[in-house]
């Protein structure tokens, strides 16, 4: 397989990977949260949040099985009341984050989250000037960019399985049950494919194997660009 038709290849990876991690970024669908169900006639509250704020939704349950299960599906019509963690937005009120959970957690995942975006940018600038011709060296700083970004993503995306889980270990919250969303699968995602199409451009930036022992890679035949 040629270079170029190698590069072209790892540019759609790369920007489907950048678009998943973007979008697990910027929605609140990392995970879904559950309290058990006591009673009939009465109204639940199940919540799913990301790295920047909290919706909680107000489900009105009428059926007796669902006493003694958790609250749901989120998908179920009800009241959805969404807030910022304060810790972002000062003055507002976040209740559950910023009284009664390990706020730093969620500082620290939505730090690194950045991290991943800035070095998605600075990778994607280089990609942008190989494009010129005879800039093929931006490859290696792009690929060093784009595996950097993919690290940042699962360290964030381990942060915030760690948030939860103290979370739902916590005997100040209401909620027992949990299960990760498709904004988390987004990180996930674009964990995998920064990652490895980073690693790809690395490799694909190498200069050219000689294919005889006796070879040089000076003497080698030049790449077809």
């Amino acid at each position: 397989m040629k270079k170029e038709t190698k590069t072209k290849i790892l540019f759609f990876v790369i920007l489907v990977g950048s678009v998943s991690m973007l979008t697990a970024v910027v929605t609140d669908h990392w995970a879904v949260l559950s309290p058990q169900v006591e009673n009939v006639n009465t109204t639940c509250e199940a919540a799913h949040f990301g790295l920047w704020r909290l919706c909680k939704k107000y489900i009105y349950i009428e059926d007796e099985e669902f006493v003694g299960k958790s609250c749901g599906p989120i998908s179920l019509p009800g009241e959805i009341n969404c807030s910022y963690f304060r810790h972002f937005t000062p003055g507002e009120d976040s209740e559950i984050f910023e009284v009664k959970t390990q706020r730093e957690y969620n500082i620290s995942a939505a730090a690194i989250a950045l991290f991943s975006l800035l070095f998605m940018i600075l990778g994607t600038l280089c990609v942008l000037g190989s494009l010129r011709k005879g800039k093929d060296y931006l490859y290696k700083p792009a690929g060093m960019f784009f595996a950097f970004a993919g690290l940042c993503a699962i360290i964030s995306v381990e942060v915030m399985r760690q948030s939860v889980k103290r979370m739902i270990e916590s005997k100040e919250t209401i909620w027992i049950e949990y299960y990760y969303s498709w904004s988390f699968a987004c990180a996930w995602t674009g964990f995998v494919l920064l990652l490895l199409s980073g690693i790809g451009l690395l490799l694909v930036s190498m200069p050219q194997i000689p294919r005889n022992p006796w070879e040089t890679c000076t003497d080698a035949e030049p790449e077809q660009i």
